[in-house]
């Protein structure tokens, strides 16, 4: 069976729309009271901006779910309440429950709320015992739903300040997951001296930890701020991808070697998801062009096996016409570990998404993939054969 280069490219595609399609609408409800910086937190948080840009569907007079279209998040916005007014306080107490309430009895996981952020800005030094009031009063009334409840510290420009401030909130032996200071952006104090982000890693890595595994998957494609997440995970999609092609442990005839790319395709379109970074067919095919060697009208399958066997160190060609299983898994495994460095350059804003079809970009792309092939050795230190 054999693809040409642009079968591939389509067929990745659909794959990764097919991976988008899956993911379970990940669902958090974020409170806090007024200006303490909740729209920053959640913008910063996820790939894309979504206070005050998403859909907000008022679904109470004190709650609405924010969403984008194709983005399988949703933000449940409280509006910013004084506890001052135990009227606002315990109405919105109620439609918060209600809400969770509706979720749990949908049966859906994508209905349910997964995860609550409780914000509390660190500018203010302390905690007051009305909001501990409102929050034991909270917690006791979502306990029985058992949703995971962090409570974030943030505009945590003194990371002195909301160290202090978190040991108070800790003192009070709450029903919560944890207590994280974070500040969602960089925070420019004067001309001499900018207060860095940070907290979001820790933030993304607790909530990772506590969400349902139904919706982790959702969360380490949504979210932007930990690659490490990204990373495991679509190393987990090369692993079980490189097994794969190795199946059987049986020498592949060159005639054959298209076997392997379904699994590619099916790796690469599973680690664009992963990463959520936006791909059309040009930037996937020109991806193909600079690692498999199968730009225009090439086709896949023996050509592609001449080619990458040449490039593992001490192997030149295959033996007898064949390609080892673990020649096959090599192959795929640095195809998926030079996607992955790929796509985590492209997060980091070191290349962007155009870069990649252009002759430069190409050109870091096969240096990539070329690297990955000589690194695949067995266990010995010998190249793999």
């Amino acid at each position: 069976m054999e693809f040409n280069a642009n079968d591939v490219a389509q067929k990745i595609m659909d794959v990764i729309q097919k991976e988008y399609k899956d993911l379970k609408t990940l669902n958090v409800m974020v409170l806090g009271k007024t200006g303490v910086g909740k729209s920053t937190l959640i913008n910063n948080m996820f790939n894309k901006k979504m206070a005050d840009v998403g859909v907000g569907k008022p679904i109470t007079k004190n709650i609405k779910k924010i969403t984008l279209p194709d983005f399988p998040l949703a933000i449940f916005d409280t509006p910013g309440f004084e506890l001052g007014g135990d009227f606002n306080a315990d109405s919105l107490m109620n439609a918060v429950v209600n809400e969770i309430d509706k979720g749990i009895r949908s049966g859906d996981v994508s209905q349910a709320i997964h995860c609550i952020w409780y914000c509390i800005s660190t500018p203010s030094h302390r905690i007051e015992q009305t909001e501990i009031d409102f929050l034991k009063k909270f917690l006791g009334k979502t306990s029985e739903y058992d949703v995971p409840v962090i409570v974030v510290l943030t505009q945590s420009y003194s990371k002195r300040d909301a160290q202090k401030l978190k040991s108070e909130v800790e003192k009070e032996n709450l029903p919560i997951v944890n207590v994280v200071p974070v500040l969602a952006e960089n925070y420019e104090i004067d001309d001499e001296y900018t207060a860095k982000a940070y907290g979001l890693e820790c933030l993304s890595e607790i909530m990772n930890n506590v969400i349902p595994d139904a919706v982790q998957k959702t969360f380490i494609a949504v979210q932007k701020v930990n690659l490490e997440l990204k990373k495991g995970k679509a190393q987990a999609v090369v692993a079980s991808s490189a097994v794969a092609a190795a199946t059987g442990a049986v020498p592949i005839p060159f005639s054959d070697a298209a076997v392997l790319v379904p699994e590619q395709i099916a790796m690469i379109g599973g680690i664009t998801a992963i990463f959520g970074v936006p791909m059309d067919q040009g930037t996937v095919m020109a991806i193909i062009s600079a690692t498999i060697g199968t730009a225009g009208t090439t086709v896949l399958g023996k050509t592609i096996a001449a080619n990458l066997i040449k490039l593992i160190p001490g192997v030149g060609s295959a033996v007898g016409g064949v390609i080892s299983a673990t020649t096959a898994a090599a192959l795929t495994a640095a195809l998926g570990e030079a996607y992955i460095a790929i796509m985590v350059m492209v997060c980091k804003g070191d290349l962007s998404v155009t870069d990649l079809k252009s002759e430069k970009g190409k050109a870091e792309i096969t240096r990539i993939f070329t690297e990955q092939l000589k690194i695949k050795r067995n266990k010995n230190g010998q190249p793999i054969g």
